[in-house]
């Protein structure tokens, strides 16, 4: 009797796990565009960025699409890991080299990584209350020793060398391994301050001056030349539009997608123990 109870309750999980799956495939996740009018077409950057390739897939396929004529890339995102924030930098580059406009529309939030993305772009739009800056890099390593100490539970590491765990939530860090990391997180952190340089032409000592992981409003941040233009979401369409020399009102393109399945099962250990470079202000 109990066997059949458990056969069941496995054939119910898996009918019910199985339909979503095929609710996500039916609902559109990156849909085609199907259209003949010219307009331009909305990314949303939105809260922790841990993974870059739907980002990178919708500006890759609006750089190609021909109705597209030019990107609004709407963020709000307080930033997040360092290298899928560079690939959707890298790709935003690469659609305006073949001479499609980009341009950022920054939310209530848009700091350190997705103050980095917006530099990709021709131009950057911001509320005047919009929070941005802080300009940095940041590590962050959980120790769970003493709390595993308490529920009695050890581990043993076997390495090939004397570095091969740095960052174990395991052990509390040595100092010549804080030293090391300070190293990463510097170099990161310089290359940082670069982009702002030279996608916005500013000066060395007011990048170095600005670039210290302060935050600061959109009007603030337009007074030091992060920002070009004070507005919203319409703004940033307005000048794309423009700059794309698309006449009257243009059409808004927008993928229509759910929320992917995978991402309600990433795995919550993972986030907590894997050491990743991460552009925050926090």
């Amino acid at each position: 009797m109990a066997n059949k109870i458990l056969t069941i309750i496995a054939i119910v999980f898996l009918s019910i796990f199985f339909l979503l799956i095929l609710l996500v495939g039916t609902l559109g996740i990156g849909r085609p565009i199907s259209s003949f009018r010219e307009g331009v077409a909305i990314v949303q950057v939105s809260g922790l960025l841990r993974d870059a390739q739907d980002i990178v897939r919708q500006i890759k396929n609006f750089g190609k699409e021909p109705h597209v004529k030019g990107i609004v890339v709407r963020i709000e995102s307080p930033g997040g890991v360092v290298a899928p924030t560079q690939e959707i930098f890298e790709e935003i580059k690469e659609v305006r080299r073949k001479g499609k406009p980009v341009v950022a529309s920054m939310g209530s939030i848009a700091t350190s990584g997705g103050l980095y993305i917006a530099l990709a772009c021709d131009k950057i739009v911001a509320n005047p209350g919009t929070l941005t800056g802080s300009i940095g890099v940041i590590m962050h390593f959980p120790i769970l020793e003493k709390l595993l100490q308490k529920l009695g539970v050890g581990f043993e590491t076997i390495k090939s060398d004397e570095y091969k765990d740095i960052g174990s939530p395991f052990r509390p860090m040595k100092p010549k391994e804080r030293e090391l990391l300070k190293e990463v997180v510097d170099d990161v952190y310089q290359e940082f301050l670069n982009r702002v340089k030279e996608e916005r032409s500013i000066p060395w000592d007011k990048v170095k001056e600005i670039g210290d992981g302060r935050v600061f409003s959109g009007r603030k941040a337009k007074e030091f030349g992060l920002v070009d233009t004070l507005g919203g979401l319409e703004t940033a369409i307005k000048i794309a539009s423009e700059m794309a020399g698309i006449k009257g009102e243009p059409r808004i393109i927008q993928e229509k997608k759910i929320l992917p399945f995978k991402l309600i099962l990433n795995s919550l250990w993972a986030k907590l123990t894997t050491p990743v470079l991460l552009y925050l202000p926090y």
